[in-house]
């Protein structure tokens, strides 16, 4: 078998269930990709909404990606920004940035259903002190392709012959596959460490099943067949690993347990300097212990 297959998580983030995939014991990266959580589908009543009050991080940058419902985004460098199906959001933390995650007030007036991602790259060593920046990238400026009838959308890096605008930090990639029932592709070794992750159906991955919410985290430098049952949607990711591992504590990452006891210590006696404050808002996640 050319791949090791990871079972995912659920886990509560108060009222709002999440499947986890990365980290996992045997494997705590895939490339510079950190964190892995998959939500929804979910069924929202009319009232109901997200709302992850401000929060820090430290050393990564968050990839926000939806196939169904919206978003919200404000941070203390002052971005509000509505985020809708096959948008991303790119937020470096750097050095540090505190931000929230809400549901549009609009959409609170109907029902509806959310469902997308929420993954981490850990930042390289020389970036991990910089400054904190937000770019959005609406679903029209991200390269589509298609081949051997797969349609193959690039959200970060380049793959298939297509790079997305999206100003990422180290080699890699991040691709939502839209794979017919029958059809077939050929998953490259252009990259030292890659994953697959169906996320409505299940697939074979050289002929081997991986059932939805499963990530098979593929063997080094071998081409891989992925084929679909019934039409599925699928993400592929991976890129080059990182200089030294990191470690990851609550939001925060880094290549130095030092940084991880500045940034707990600064976030204890928030708000102050190194993170700021998001204009408008008031209240913040206290620091667990």
């Amino acid at each position: 078998m050319a791949f090791d297959l990871l079972q995912s998580h659920v886990r509560d983030l108060g009222g709002f269930s999440v499947r986890r995939l990365l980290p996992a014991a045997r494997h705590t990266m895939v490339g510079p990709f950190i964190f892995f959580d998959h939500f929804g589908p979910t069924e929202l009543a009319a009232g109901e909404g997200m709302s992850v009050r401000p929060h820090p991080h430290i050393g990564l940058a968050t990839v926000t990606y939806l196939f169904e419902g919206s978003g919200l985004h404000r941070d203390s460098l002052g971005s509000v920004q509505v985020i809708l199906p096959g948008d991303v959001n790119w937020m470096v933390a750097g050095r540090g940035i505190v931000h929230s995650e809400r549901t549009p007030e609009a959409d609170l007036r109907r029902a509806r259903v959310l469902h997308g991602l929420q993954i981490w790259v850990a930042l390289p060593r020389e970036q991990e002190g910089c400054a904190p920046s937000f770019s959005h990238h609406a679903a029209p400026t991200l390269p589509e392709c298609e081949l051997a009838g797969v349609t193959l959308r690039v959200i970060l890096g380049t793959a298939f012959g297509a790079s997305s605008p999206v100003p990422i930090s180290s080699p890699s990639f991040y691709v939502h596959a839209r794979v017919p029932a029958g059809a077939s592709l050929i998953i490259p070794s252009d990259y030292p460490e890659r994953a697959i992750y169906p996320i409505d159906a299940n697939v074979l991955v050289d002929g081997e099943p991986v059932l939805r919410h499963q990530m098979a985290v593929l063997e080094a430098g071998v081409p891989v067949q992925l084929e679909a049952v019934q039409t599925a949607s699928v993400v592929l990711l991976g890129g080059n690993s990182l200089e030294s591992a990191r470690l990851l504590n609550w939001n925060f990452v880094a290549s130095e347990r030092s940084l991880i006891e500045r940034a707990r210590s600064s976030w204890a006696s928030y708000p102050n300097e190194q993170f700021g404050q998001i204009p408008g808002e008031t209240e913040w996640i206290p620091l667990p212990a």
